[in-house]
This record gives structure tokens, C-alpha cells and sequence, in this order.
């Protein structure tokens, strides 16, 4: 940047400061900032524009944008709040400097343009990507960590295991469900897994073929699979559909499918004692044959 135009600029901060202040306040409904406190909001903002005030006197070193870029996403504010404000910062800081001239004519203007563009464009650059980098860094791990929960395998008592799906099933997480019902039902040494699909929003061919191959891949390990939370709507689309479950015992409710799965496993809920208070009646003992 200029030197002189930077002496400017650092001579006469607050009052651009200012400036951009009360114009980036007027986006806060655009960039999509409106939920956010305008006490947050006003901090956030004051400390966006000593970072880049930071950045022209130190030279551009970027430590300070970066700390800043990783403090947004934390937030969870949009890219836009960035781009937008420097984008307002370096409309702000043109017309300053033209108004400090009597005498404008094209190439001091040319120069000026240059000399904030020289200014802002890094700032912009590693912003956006430091940005970027994080975001898709965060989205990565929350990848991950949603595909380790997405399909859990929850041992119930010995031989009976549960897995519920809850949100759209799609192929890869279908790949996984498969994946973790071979590993679990091994593992749990299970004799019956109940799929239970009550928080499945939407089931239609593609996902019902999905649980079919599951269900036959485990059954083909010596373990019966029951599906279970078949609502009414479910069972509409299903026989709309024309899928075929006639080989998968299914259930409306979990709790009718672990009546099925004790019975399967030679098991039954009986009462303790008549007697008892009615808290104690609702107490069921598992007790084998």
C-alpha cells in the first residue's frame, strides 16, 4: 500500500472506524447475522475491524487472522459477515482517502484503488480460506462422529440385541448399518437384533432393500431379524410399493418385538407377586424356562 495512503488510513482510524461500524450494522439482516445479540453483534464487529487494522500495521502476518477466522466458525457465523464487511471496509477507506484530496484526478484515483486493493485482497485471502480450511475440518469430524452413532448395536439382555435408526438412510450409512450389525451380532454373540426404524422418517424401496440385505446378511450368520416400529403410514407406503417382507418378521412397536425376540430365545416376563404395590407390579423378571 501507498505509504502516504497508509498514513492516512492509520492517522485517522477511529474515524473510519466509525464509518464502517454503522455501515456494517445496517447488514446485520442480509449476511444473516439478525439472531445474533447486538451486543455480541457491536464486540464482534469492533474486534473484526482491529484485526484488520492489526493487519496493515504489522505488515499482513496472519496469526491474527487465523485466530479470528477459527473464533467466527466456533460462533457459527456465516462466511458472508466476513466477505460483507470487508467488502464495506474497503468501500469506506476508498472514499475517506478521496475526500482528504482537492485535487482527484484519474490516476490519483487509480492509485488509491490499488493501494486499499493491495491492502484488503490478503486480508480477504486468507480470511476466506483459513475460513474454509477450519469449516471443512469441523464438518469432517462431525462426519465421523455421526457415522460412529448413526448405527449403534445396544445389547438388551443375553442373545437379544437392539439397533434404532433414527433420520433418512441413505447407501453409505446402509453400508454401515450392514457393517455393524455382522460386527455386533458376532461380538454381542446374539441369537435375535431387532431393527427398530421408529425414527426413520421416510422408508421407501431403496431403504427397504437396504434393511432386507441386512437383515439376510445376518441372518445368514445364524441370527433372526426382526424389524420393528412399523407405523401405519410405513406400512401404506410399504405395501404401495409392492416390497416384499414376507421373509423379515416385523413388529409395529419395539415392545411387541421383544416379546417376540424372549420367545425366540425361550423366555418370558412373568409377574413377582400379586401382592406387591402397583410400582412393584410394573417390575418384570426374565425368567427361562
Amino acid at each position: 500500500m501507498d505509504s502516504k495512503f497508509k498514513h492516512i488510513v492509520l492517522e485517522n482510524s477511529d474515524t473510519i472506524i466509525d464509518m464502517w461500524l454503522k455501515e456494517i450494522a445496517s447488514l446485520k439482516e442480509e449476511n444473516r447475522t439478525a439472531t445474533i445479540s447486538d451486543d455480541v453483534y457491536e464486540s464482534t464487529n469492533r474486534e473484526f475491524v482491529d484485526v484488520i487494522f492489526f493487519s496493515i500495521k504489522d505488515n499482513g502476518k496472519t496469526n491474527v487472522l487465523e485466530t479470528f477466522s477459527e473464533k467466527i466458525i466456533t460462533l457459527g457465523w456465516p462466511l458472508s459477515y466476513i466477505t460483507d464487511g470487508l467488502q464495506v471496509f474497503r468501500r469506506v477507506t476508498i472514499d475517506f482517502i478521496l475526500r482528504q484530496s482537492d485535487n482527484i484526478d484519474t490516476e490519483y484515483i487509480s492509485n488509491v484503488l490499488e493501494s486499499v486493493d493491495y491492502w484488503i485482497e490478503p486480508i480477504i485471502r486468507v480470511l476466506v480460506n483459513e475460513y474454509s480450511g477450519n469449516w471443512e475440518n469441523i464438518v469432517s469430524l462431525q462426519r465421523v462422529a455421526l457415522q460412529e452413532l448413526s448405527a449403534p448395536l445396544i445389547p438388551v439382555i443375553e442373545g437379544i440385541t437392539i439397533m434404532p435408526l433414527v433420520g433418512t438412510i441413505d447407501t453409505d450409512r446402509a453400508k454401515l448399518i450392514m457393517e455393524s450389525l455382522l460386527e455386533g451380532v458376532i461380538f454381542h454373540n446374539s441369537e435375535v437384533v431387532l431393527i427398530d426404524i421408529t425414527g426413520v422418517p421416510v422408508v421407501d424401496t431403496m431403504v427397504a432393500h437396504h434393511l432386507i440385505q441386512a437383515a439376510e446378511a445376518v441372518r445368514l450368520t445364524g441370527v433372526k431379524c426382526i424389524l420393528v416400529g412399523i407405523r401405519p403410514e410405513i406400512a401404506q407406503t410399504i405395501v404401495n410399493l409392492g416390497i416384499d417382507l414376507t421373509n423379515f418378521p416385523t413388529k409395529s412397536s419395539l415392545k411387541k418385538g421383544f416379546m417376540s425376540a424372549l420367545e425366540i430365545t425361550n423366555r418370558k416376563v412373568v409377574q413377582v407377586n400379586q401382592k406387591e404395590s402397583s410400582m412393584e407390579k410394573l417390575i418384570e423378571s426374565l425368567q427361562g424356562e
